[in-house]
């Protein structure tokens, strides 16, 4: 049967592999509506490619444009109204939840009151609200099935699993371009290099954090929320392929791993079709089907314990989780503003982990409401844009 799907952040990296992942499954899944900021050009040409009847950009100029060049048959709405149609008015079946920061958090959170699969593979939102979106779709029957790699790996190893059975959920990292750098190297470091990530395809944000290790930070609060285990039985190993995404360790010592080679959209199609697996396989070589030559006559698999000191992020994440209300929330805005700051070559690279530590050292400990976690974030980012002015304005050492 097919499936409607609605994605918010169609233009960005996992949007447009989720839309490669249904090109090829035009018998599976049906494009209702779509959802961008401000790559208009990209948007219209994609609504016309899928059908889409309902699309949204960020500004009213943006989506003058789009009525002129998609008609009259297409709906055209814009800012935080056109992102809730999208998700909550479209008829979708499946929310894909693509976009950066908090700019969706209402439309995702009108989706799953409407008791709507949401596939996730947006950080600050579980990261900042994850506790309140579970339990939301706890109480209206939404399924919350995430997109990012390792996550799915979890999900993956628990279906039909007691979760009173879960010991330790292991998350690994592929390390970065900083793996083997030394902590001065690593603070000094340029944007060209923060890009050059060893094995994913990634946009800038996510890119930079994979850099840091504060992606991985991100990735162990979204852990505990999705499935509800605290940061001390959460770890996390350095494996520098990225074939290996998960495992989980369970009470009576037996370990489950879910390994594939990293392609995003290989947790997108599962997200998509779940529980049911999308027929795409096709080669018999197993160390093809892991991402390696074909012919390749051995293939290990090797990982490593991350080093806080040269990663310190990784441990504010940690520590975010710890304190819990809507310190993560802080954590996470705090990040943005200071990778925006680092990419726009207002700060070092070294900067980030020192700016998000003073925003998290201040944040005050809070009760959790969506209306906490959105002064959390303003907070936050006021605290953490004033630090980036602060060190503009300091003298050069």
């Amino acid at each position: 049967m097919q499936k409607n799907v609605a994605i918010l952040g169609s233009t960005g990296s996992i949007g447009t592999q989720a839309l490669d992942v249904i090109a090829r499954h035009p018998e599976r899944f049906r494009v209702t509506a779509l959802a961008a900021g401000s790559r208009v050009e990209e948007l219209a040409e994609q609504a016309r490619r899928f059908g889409a009847r309902l699309v949204s950009c960020a500004g009213e100029a943006g989506a003058a444009a789009l009525r002129q060049v998609l008609g009259p048959e297409v709906r055209v709405a814009s800012g935080a109204e056109g992102l809730l149609a999208v998700a909550a008015e479209s008829g979708a079946d499946v929310v894909v939840a693509a976009t950066d920061g908090a700019v969706a958090f209402d439309a995702v959170f009108a989706a799953v009151e409407r008791g709507t699969r949401i596939a996730v593979a947006n950080k600050e939102l579980i990261v900042a609200a994850g506790e309140l979106l579970i339990a939301a779709a706890k109480r209206t029957g939404a399924e919350i099935v995430p997109v990012d790699s390792e996550h799915s790996a979890l999900f993956q190893c628990l279906v039909g699993e007691p979760p009173e059975r879960i010991a330790t959920l292991i998350l690994t990292a592929s390390g970065g371009p900083f793996w083997t750098l030394p902590a001065e190297r690593i603070a000094g470091a340029s944007l060209a290099d923060a890009l050059r990530h060893p094995t994913w395809q990634m946009g800038t944000k996510n890119t930079v954090d994979s850099a840091s290790l504060m992606n991985k930070g991100l990735e162990v609060i979204e852990a505990s929320r999705l499935f509800g285990v605290p940061a001390e039985r959460i770890a996390v190993l350095v494996h520098r392929t990225s074939v290996a995404h998960g495992f989980v360790v369970f009470s009576d010592g037996n370990v489950k791993a879910q390994l594939a080679p990293p392609d995003m959209r290989l947790p997108i199609g599962y997200a998509l079709a779940y529980p049911d697996r999308l027929p795409d396989h096709s080669t018999m070589d197993p160390f093809v089907a892991l991402g390696s030559a074909a012919g390749a006559g051995s293939f290990g698999l090797e990982f490593h314990r991350p080093d806080l000191d040269r990663f310190p992020c990784l441990g504010l994440a940690y520590r975010a989780l710890r304190r819990g209300g809507t310190v993560p929330a802080a954590l996470s805005a705090a990040n943005e503003i200071a990778v925006q700051a680092f990419v726009r070559g207002k700060i070092r690279f070294g900067a980030i982990p020192e700016i998000v530590a003073d925003v998290i050292g201040s944040a005050p400990d809070e009760p959790l409401s969506l209306a906490s976690v959105r002064l959390a974030d303003a907070r936050a980012r006021e605290e953490a844009r004033a630090a980036v002015e602060a060190r503009l304005a300091a003298p050069a050492k």
